[in-house]
């Protein structure tokens, strides 16, 4: 049966889902707050996972592939080499690359309409929609819903999920340093500076990013640019954003009345906490978000993601309370053989990751059982 399908959001996810709706056959619109999908560029690095969940259609937007990880702590330098290349992406790209497939497969896309509200009607969920430049706000009729409209979904809101934790992004382009090959990615970890990690990701066989992310209230632009001057690079441009984090499962379907609530993406918070990765659980819980609509369930898909963005939280919670003599520790304990285990299974894998690490090198356990048992 063909069904009435309205998403809100333009995002990654949400293009993703009405593409794959369209191309089944069904009835698809999609609102989008922003006159146009010409978006501000910013570089991502996802695993080759990604092209597992979408084959082929994420090529226009790899801009560059890594194949080598070096990281520091405390004067420690470790490398692991990838068996299978990371992708660094162009957001901006990607999204467009969606959003023309989503068309081309029968997906209506109405761009400069801004949600307002939701509410039962008795048929079904009645949506007020504002358009830009016009002060008279449209009625639309809904039964299925998407919400794909990022970290402070309104529609999550006006459905009566509770809000998302957020944290912030800020990068800097810039131009690579002469001893960093463009395959290669540099990865730093000063807990003093975040509890997360610096990270340059080249997009270019001349620039690149660096950046972190940090705490709320924290001012991570200083630390930034104390960082890059530390480092003796320049910035040429900043990028920045708010990311959803991932604090606890959140059922991520909803009835209201007769009518079905979803959300997919950074409105789910589904994203990886231990990098703040949201790319491919984005698209994980979009397919997942697909299957419900189409066949009535998807409890596997559900349970398989959610265990996987567990795990993730749990690293996180792990390294959030590192100090920097654990990382220095940290990278002493990664002998060849762990260093294979890491270079055989990606991010996107921690169950078979974690398991060959700690059968390789049992003191990372222990690490982490001592860091647990003492954090805050």
């Amino acid at each position: 049966m063909r069904k009435d399908i309205t998403i809100i959001g333009g995002s990654a996810a949400g293009f993703f889902t009405a593409y794959v709706l369209a191309r089944e056959g069904q009835r698809v619109q999609l609102f989008e707050a922003a006159e146009d999908i010409q978006l501000s560029p910013r570089t991502l690095i996802v695993t080759s996972y990604i092209q597992n969940l979408m084959g082929c259609l994420c090529e226009g937007a790899i801009i560059n592939k890594i194949r080598r990880f070096e990281l520091f702590a405390d004067g420690r330098v470790a490398t692991v080499s990838l068996r299978q290349a990371d992708l660094v992406i162009d957001r901006a790209k990607l999204i467009q690359r969606m959003a023309a497939l989503a068309e081309a497969n029968g997906a209506k896309i109405r761009t400069g309409c801004r949600f307002l509200s939701l509410k039962p009607d008795g048929k079904g969920l009645n949506l007020r929609i504002s358009r830009n430049g016009d002060g008279n706000p449209i009625e639309e009729s809904a039964n299925i819903l998407v919400g794909a409209d990022g970290a402070f979904s309104k529609v999550a809101q006006r459905a009566g999920w509770p809000k998302q934790s957020t944290v912030p992004l800020f990068q800097a382009v810039v131009e690579l340093p002469k001893d960093l090959p463009s395959d290669a990615t540099r990865v730093w970890f000063i807990p003093e500076d975040t509890p997360y990690f610096y990270w340059l990701i080249p997009h270019s066989p001349t620039h690149g990013v660096l950046g972190l992310i940090g705490e709320e209230g924290q001012e991570i632009r200083v630390s930034l640019e104390r960082f890059l001057e530390k480092k003796g690079l320049e910035p040429i441009e900043f990028q920045n954003a708010r990311v959803s984090r991932y604090t606890q499962w959140i059922p991520n379907h909803r009835k209201i009345g007769g009518s079905h609530v979803y959300l997919v993406g950074d409105a789910a918070g589904h994203v990886k906490v231990s990098t703040m990765g949201g790319l491919v659980p984005g698209f994980q819980g979009a397919l997942a978000v697909v299957e419900a609509i189409l066949n009535g369930g998807a409890r596997r898909e559900f349970r398989l993601l959610r265990r996987e963005l567990d795990r993730h939280k749990l690293i996180r919670r792990v390294l959030h309370d590192f100090t920097q003599a654990d990382y220095a520790r940290l990278l002493d304990l990664l002998t060849s053989s762990v260093k294979r285990s890491l270079s055989l299974f990606n991010r996107d894998e921690t169950s078979k990751l974690l398991l060959h690490v700690f059968l390789k090198q049992p003191h990372l356990l222990l690490l982490g059982l001592r860091a647990l048992l003492i954090g805050r």
